[in-house]
Order: C-alpha cells, then sequence, then structure tokens
C-alpha cells in the first residue's frame, strides 16, 4: 500500500507521519508519499524578482525545507518512502499527486483555519476529501492539556 502524507510544516502535519508510523508499527505494510505544494507565484513577486527561475528555485527550496521534519521521521523508523514538492492549488495539486504516484490512502492533518464552511476541518483538508479518489485519513489537532484536565474534571463531577 502507498500512503501519500502531505505536510506543510506544521506539526498536526508531523503529528499525521507519526499516526501513519504508528500504523506500520501495528502491521500496516505501506510506503509513503511526502509531499508540499507551495502556493502559486504571485503577480507582485514576479514582479519584485524578475526571474521567474529564482522565484520556482526559492519555492522549491522551501518546499524541501518543510519536507525535511517528516522524511526524519520516517528515515528514523526506516521507512520506505519518496518525496513530492509542486506548485499549485494545494487541493487540486495533491489529488494530481495521489493520481501520479498510484497512491491507495491519504492521511493528512487538518488545520482548521479555512472558511466558515471548514471551521472543524482546513480547508485544503476539505478539499482533498472531496476530491480524492482514495480513502482519507483526517488527524485532528489533540486537545490542549487544560481542556482535558477540564473534561476530566467535569466527567467526576
Amino acid at each position: 500500500m502507498k500512503i501519500l502524507l502531505p505536510v506543510d510544516g506544521s506539526e498536526l502535519s508531523l503529528e499525521a507521519v507519526r499516526y501513519a508510523i504508528r500504523l506500520t508499527s501495528e502491521g500496516l505494510q505501506a510506503s509513503f508519499v511526502i509531499a508540499n505544494v507551495q502556493e502559486p507565484t504571485t503577480l507582485y513577486e514576479m514582479v519584485v524578482a524578475h526571474d521567474p527561475d529564482v522565484l520556482q528555485q526559492v519555492s522549491g527550496a522551501a518546499g524541501v525545507h518543510l519536507l525535511a521534519g517528516a522524511e526524519e521521521l520516517l528515515n528514523q523508523a526506516d521507512l520506505e518512502h519518496e518525496s513530492e514538492v509542486a506548485a499549485g492549488d494545494p487541493a487540486h495539486t495533491l489529488v494530481d499527486i495521489i493520481e501520479r504516484f498510484g497512491c491507495d490512502a491519504v492521511i493528512m492533518g487538518a488545520r482548521g483555519m479555512g472558511p466558515l464552511s471548514a471551521a472543524l476541518v482546513g480547508s485544503v483538508s476539505l478539499g482533498v476529501l472531496r476530491a480524492s479518489p482514495v480513502p482519507v485519513t483526517i488527524v485532528k489537532p489533540r486537545p490542549a492539556p487544560e481542556a482535558e484536565e477540564d473534561e476530566s474534571a467535569e466527567s467526576s463531577v
């Protein structure tokens, strides 16, 4: 099984990678594609930089940097993986990566920072969930420690 792990450098995206690693430690046989999608270049960036090649190099370097944490986790777990840095609309580009690499599933974090329609799930996560031809597992943020304490105090009352 080949699983896509989209990463954006956030702790939540790395938590999704850790979740995937836990699945393999419980017996799942899988290889992984870790991917980062850079937003398209803006008109302002093109006017300021004057050189599209420079912009592409900077964007690619940023993507590689954001993959480093996930690569380190997968290397420590001795798990086979490929890496991809792409540019474009994140949700659509991730669906393209799913198809291009022949992925069987996606495990990703949900940032929950999109518009109101995506209040519980991030807008990129929601876009991938809607358009993906394969199953998508969304790893939600862990509750804050004080929220856990409040829940345990309420349940003991």
